[in-house]
């Protein structure tokens, strides 16, 4: 904990009361200087603190961003958001960012978070709806020690810790979409974006980002996703604290995570199965110029559909739209 968040969480301690410069120098073992430097930081992130010269420094108000400080408070991670935290007020899109910072050398566990994204992406180049403090939009750098062939479980394991955290927290009866698109009630509520960089044919890092609806009301979407679109405001009929949402799904990621890496991947699958409930249905695959119609077998240990065509030819598919048939 560095000596910004050291001073937040006595601030915090102490909400609306004064405490004096003295007595915070004492407490943390830094100078008055310094407080006064960190105290100025803390204010252009949006903390209201108000300042006296007799009486010292009063934390007001907290502001609803998805900070530092406020994301580490009662996380409960050993790797994941322990190490740097990149916070955007804007940007074009988090995965580009840590992209960027992977290659610059940033740890395995580093996040990348904005409040608002200007290019957001989902998967196949769609634009991911990203307005102003009203969802998450989160990418977690990882560097696992796996083979480039069992990257797509990266996926698997991110949707599954999305789904469970989005379940636990608000209670909606959530699904996972294959590969990677989180319902709620059959409608879009969050997707997983996963990228690799590799380095001589083996993986380099990961990175992966999540797009969250959280408090977006529903005539804010732009019309031509009103329908597949929603967000836990509009499914719960009311808003929801970011902090904790974000928390949690960066607890079941990390779950999920150390799972992989003990070899214990068949867990993660048979959760992710559950979820999907896809086996055994009848759906139809829009790919680049081809379209595959069948019931599905079976999904393999690494995500890929096996498909059954009507006449018994065998297909894998490793991605394609996917739409439910009811005959």
């Amino acid at each position: 904990m560095n000596t910004k968040e050291q001073l937040l969480r006595y601030l915090k301690k102490e909400q609306g009361r004064f405490v004096s410069g003295e007595k915070v120098s004492s407490r943390l073992a830094i100078s008055r200087s310094a407080i006064w430097k960190q105290i100025s930081r803390l204010k252009e992130e949006g903390y209201d603190i108000e300042s006296s010269p007799r009486r010292g420094y009063a934390l007001r108000s907290i502001p609803d961003c998805l900070l530092a400080g406020e994301i580490r408070e009662g996380l409960n991670t050993r790797l994941i958001g322990r190490g740097p935290i990149f916070h955007f007020r804007q940007t074009d899109n988090t995965n580009n960012q840590a992209k960027a910072l992977a290659y610059e050398g940033a740890p395995e566990g580093a996040l990348v978070i904005a409040e608002e994204q200007s290019q957001g992406r989902g998967r196949r180049g769609r634009t991911w709806f990203s307005p102003h403090s009203q969802g998450i939009y989160a990418t977690v750098i990882l560097r696992p020690l796996i083979p480039l062939s069992e990257t797509p479980k990266l996926t698997l394991l991110a949707a599954v810790a999305a789904a469970e955290a989005l379940e636990t927290q608000t209670g909606l009866p959530i699904r996972i979409k294959w590969p990677n698109d989180i319902l709620a009630n059959g409608r879009k509520l969050a997707g997983i974006l996963t990228e690799i960089g590799t380095e001589m044919d083996a993986v380099d890092f990961a990175v992966i980002g999540m797009g969250l609806n959280v408090n977006v009301p529903q005539a804010s979407f732009p019309s031509d996703l009103r329908y597949p679109a929603t967000s836990i405001l509009i499914e719960t009929g009311r808003p929801f604290p970011r902090i904790r949402l974000l928390q949690s799904w960066l607890e079941a990621l990390e779950k999920y995570y150390s799972l992989l890496l003990q070899g214990d991947f068949d867990n993660i699958l048979s959760r992710w199965k559950f979820l999907t409930d896809i086996v055994g249905s009848r759906i139809a695959v829009e790919m680049p110029g081809h379209r595959y119609i069948g019931e599905v077998q079976d999904v393999d240990g690494n995500g890929v559909l096996i498909l059954k065509e009507s006449d018994g030819a065998l297909q894998r598919i490793f991605s394609g739209d996917v739409t439910l048939l009811t005959v």
